[in-house]
């Protein structure tokens, strides 16, 4: 077997890094978990752990880079147009996560945060593919609505994000009935679903 370079190594041990701290995030919440944890499940000290990092911030905001990939690739193989509740059930499943997402994107308001970048690469490509989501739905004849695809996919993303927030505050939120009475209104053909 070929020896691997520094890079490949480097690469190799931030993956293992970005993983761990994937894991620990979902499952011990953002709040409740130290970066000295996530450097011990890496066999490495806290300086050994931010060389690999710019910062702490950097860390987190590649751990949402690394939650938003592993989403889009389970997403992409979801072909049923009611798959978003599955998606809505993984949030709930890793409040950790969701307080992640929600903390790092009220602080990448600021452009110079780290995650600033992360969220303006973002919402374009999710505004994108709800749209092309929403253009097929009409396409089949499964939804109608008078508002523009670009528009709806705003709109449906809004509604994502912000019930994400109401449930950190009130865990008996149902955080898939908002989605689902939307979906209704663009469908009323649709029947409810009782799951």
């Amino acid at each position: 077997m070929a020896k691997r370079g520094p890079y490949e190594k480097g690469e190799a041990k931030r993956s293992e890094i970005l993983h761990a701290a994937l894991e620990i995030f979902a499952s011990e919440g953002y709040r409740g978990t130290s970066l000295r944890k996530v450097a011990a499940r890496s066999n490495l000290s806290l300086p050994g752990l931010m060389h690999y990092f710019d910062s702490k911030e950097d860390l987190l905001t590649q751990v949402l880079r690394m939650r938003d990939e592993t989403a889009r690739v389970r997403q992409v193989e979801r072909d049923d147009p009611k798959s978003y509740r599955e998606i809505i059930r993984e949030s709930a499943k890793t409040p950790g996560l969701v307080e992640l997402f929600v903390s790092m994107a009220a602080a990448a308001s600021d452009p110079a945060h780290p995650a600033h970048a992360h969220f303006a690469e973002r919402y374009p490509v999710l505004r994108d593919r709800v749209a092309d989501f929403v253009r097929a739905r009409v396409d089949e004849g499964r939804i109608s609505t008078l508002v523009p695809p670009e528009r709806l996919a705003v709109l449906l993303i809004a509604v994502a994000d912000g019930i994400q927030m109401q449930w950190l505050i009130d865990r008996s939120t149902d955080m898939e009935q908002p989605i689902e009475d939307l979906m209704r209104i663009l469908d009323p053909r649709q029947e409810p679903d009782e799951t």
